[in-house]
């Protein structure tokens, strides 16, 4: 019998493994945007982003290997849940950038794009945890 986590991986959860090694790679190509959303009261904001990066592409691989699929699809999840508030912070920031000039529409889309990204964090979470085999 195949347990969930020897099972095929679902296409969110392939999907998910993507989106965590190309992000995951992008804090080490560019760290700066990911810095600007680490909270400014906390130390070595780039090891952070390092940090953060390579917990995202630990994640993707853990998830793409049978054997660490579970502990991966925890550790996805609550990696999800530890950078939302910086999701939060990057929304705020682009609202503020936007409120300088109202007619700017890349600022409006970005805004649009970092306000639509909050509620896909649930999905995702899910997907991890479904990977995971912790939920159907």
């Amino acid at each position: 019998m195949k347990t969930a986590t020897n099972a095929p991986l679902g296409k969110d959860a392939i999907a998910l493994a993507g989106l965590f090694l190309t992000s995951g790679a992008m804090h080490f190509v560019r760290p700066e945007p990911f810095e600007s959303i680490v909270p400014k009261r906390l130390p070595s904001r780039r090891a952070l982003v390092y940090a953060s990066g390579a917990a995202e592409i630990v994640c993707a691989v853990g998830l793409l290997v049978p054997r660490t699929r579970r502990v991966a699809g925890l550790a996805s999840a609550a990696l999800l849940v530890a950078v939302f508030p910086a999701n939060v912070t990057m929304t705020g920031q682009a609202k503020r950038r936007l409120d300088r000039d109202p007619t700017d529409t890349v600022r409006q889309g970005y805004l649009a794009a970092t306000v639509a990204r909050l509620p896909l964090q649930w999905p995702m979470i899910r997907a991890a945890l479904r990977a995971g085999g912790v939920m159907r």
